[in-house]
């Protein structure tokens, strides 16, 4: 069975070697099921700021008080403890797969009270707990701040970036290890990052060409079974090569994707225009009231009464028209675009008028 793996694993490399440069190796467009990263989080006390913590902040002191007391410190009933050099923190933490007990990982540390700054502070020793509840690191250490704020007596202040997160690289301990099933039974399965059931197929199939037939099977758009011998060092060997495999996935669906709040447009390439003609130009209408008194004579008996005069112009501007013939591609439509001359916003209403009319081949996307 060894001798087959290694077999395998010449046969594969000879096929890398001689791939073509064009197409995409597996493990760019697709994870392995079961190797993923793990948040943590936690939720400790920061010391040592030069009075820039809370500030009679109940959970803080709260805090406070109970690390005291597991110290074997009681503090006094009715005692306002209003430490300005403390401050309540979140933690968090990336915990990647495979992690050891014993190695490190950074922390990040978020100030969740009234504490102007963790500058100069230190987190005291916190638990950093999964989805599960159970704790997996443990975080200690001096903070690192980008961010830093000043403030006058008058109430005027400045504020460079964010002086109330900082970092702790290599901040935390990895007391427990993740049970991944990478190593379990007689299959792996790779995601594709991207869905899509043509380059499902393609994984598949050039996965089968290398190795052998039924080797790899879809399992739908995104998933895809693979084959893999059970002892640990094969199967890390086998995997190592086969996400170098190379093919060619499916391209995306045509799409338009436009930012209406910056007026940012990008449009794939595959989008592709049905016959359509737009005209694109400014219309401005100017409405202006000059109201007209009546007055009678001043025997007649009558009433003085105002009377309306309204005054309509319209300026249809510099109107120009282009056609779109059948199967127009994007650079077509760029370069009609540039010659007319139209602003983002416009562009974004001719876009959506020719995907109302039904003259797109393609999904317009508005975020």
């Amino acid at each position: 069975m060894r001798n087959k793996w290694f077999v395998t694993l010449l046969a594969l490399a000879s096929w890398l070697l001689t791939a073509q440069a064009q197409a995409t190796r597996i493990k760019d467009v697709a994870d392995v099921a079961g190797v993923r990263n793990n948040q943590l989080i936690g939720y400790g006390l920061v010391v040592g700021l030069p009075g820039t913590g809370e500030s009679g902040n109940a959970f803080a002191d709260q805090s406070f008080e109970t690390m005291l007391r597991n110290f074997g410190i009681k503090v006094p009933p009715n005692t306002s403890l209003k430490i300005k050099n403390t401050a309540a923190v979140a933690v968090q933490a990336i915990l990647p797969p495979f992690s050891k007990p014993g190695q490190t990982i950074d922390v990040t540390v978020s100030a969740i009270g009234q504490a102007k700054s963790l500058r100069g502070g230190s987190l005291l020793q916190t638990f950093l707990k999964g989805a599960n509840g159970k704790v997996y690191a443990l975080a200690q250490g001096s903070l690192i701040v980008g961010g830093f704020g000043a403030e006058g007596a008058d109430g005027s202040k400045i504020i460079a970036n964010t002086p109330t997160v900082g970092r702790i690289p290599n901040g935390a301990i990895v007391e427990q290890s993740i049970k991944s099933p990478f190593d379990q039974g007689d299959f792996i399965t790779f995601n594709l990052k991207q869905p899509d059931f043509t380059s499902a197929k393609r994984l598949a199939d050039a996965i089968n060409k290398m190795v052998g037939p039924r080797t790899a099977e879809p399992i739908d758009a995104t998933s895809v079974k693979v084959y893999a011998p059970r002892d640990p060092s094969q199967r890390v060997n086998y995997l190592s090569t086969l996400e170098n495999i190379q093919f060619q996935p499916a391209q995306e669906s045509a799409k338009i994707i436009v930012n209406s709040r910056t007026g940012t447009i990008v449009i794939g390439k595959d989008v592709k225009l049905l016959p359509a003609a737009i005209t694109s130009g400014g219309l401005t209408v100017k409405i202006s009231e000059n109201p007209q008194v009546s007055q009678p004579n001043a025997l007649a008996g009558g009433k003085t009464v105002t009377t309306p005069n309204s005054n309509i112009q319209v300026d249809k501007g510099d109107g120009r028209m282009f056609k779109f013939q059948s199967g127009a591609s994007l650079d077509d439509l760029v370069q009609a675009v540039n010659r007319v001359g139209v602003a983002p916003g416009d562009l974004v209403s001719i876009l959506e008028a020719l995907k109302q009319a039904g003259a797109i081949q393609g999904d317009l996307i508005v975020i």
